[in-house]
């Protein structure tokens, strides 16, 4: 199984982003995204099952948008609005019946 991530960087706040994971090798049943903050844990962000439920994290609701595209087992996530909070390394992240698996990271850095 391989995760890789695309689309992070550096934007002004107010500003949006997109990110991209591709996974590869497995039938994935959820994928989605989480971020880790400097000295902080890693948090769901947003995931999202191969049907139409998703969840998020209540500080990105209404400003992110997590889609899939199932054909090409890639996950997106659009954000929206973004604020300094929202800088963090973001996490792809896919699970199967039999484990989950982690991309490599990207940055997103939202300036003040």
């Amino acid at each position: 199984v391989q995760l890789q991530a695309y689309g992070g960087g550096l934007v002004r706040a107010g500003g949006s982003l997109r990110l991209s994971c591709a996974a590869s090798g497995s039938i994935f049943t959820i994928m989605g995204w989480y971020r880790q903050a400097p000295g902080k844990q890693r948090v769901l962000v947003a995931v999202k099952a191969t049907g139409s439920a998703s969840n998020y994290a209540d500080s990105v609701k209404g400003r992110f948008t997590i889609s899939r595209d199932n054909a090409k087992n890639t996950v997106y996530l659009q954000m929206n609005s973004l604020k300094p909070e929202d800088t963090a390394v973001y996490y792809c992240n896919a699970r199967t019946t039999f484990g989950e698996y982690w991309g490599q990271g990207t940055q997103v850095t939202v300036s003040s």
